[in-house]
């Protein structure tokens, strides 16, 4: 488990990767993405057949690589079906903490909620505060 006392962005590439790729390999995906690789977020990388990841992360200190193998099963699919276009998708870390042992929920629905926008409320016409109002 990656922790961190801080709130960290995790960033999904969109793509299969080789994850023969090392240090250097992974930050050029990462500034493929328009971001920084030292900005102190965590990028996830995931293979073709989805039974390895990488997660590579600036601590500080240093790029640090995290690999995991699945001995069996398959990691969620992060990217969408061939010839779409698609862009990173962001995870927290308890979301990258749930990939990470496996969980297919990511692929069914969003864990996180989205911004939230408070609606204005706008009477009706006809509405009985209206004719109150209007007394």
């Amino acid at each position: 488990m990656i922790g961190s006392t801080r709130s960290l962005r995790v960033w999904a590439y969109p793509a299969p990767t080789d994850l023969r790729k090392g240090f250097d390999g992974l930050c050029g995906l990462v500034t493929q993405l328009h971001q920084d690789p030292l900005a102190g977020d965590c990028f996830l990388f995931v293979n073709r057949l989805r039974t390895r990841a990488k997660v590579l992360l600036w601590d500080g200190t240093g790029l640090c690589v995290y690999h995991k193998r699945l001995e069996q099963g398959r990691f969620a699919a992060l990217w969408a079906a061939a010839g779409a276009a698609t862009t990173a998708r962001t995870l927290t870390l308890s979301e990258l903490s749930l990939f990470l042992e496996g969980c297919t929920l990511l692929t069914r629905t969003t864990l996180s909620p989205g911004a939230v926008t408070p609606r204005q409320w706008t009477p009706r016409a006809g509405h009985r505060l209206d004719s109150k109002l209007a007394e």
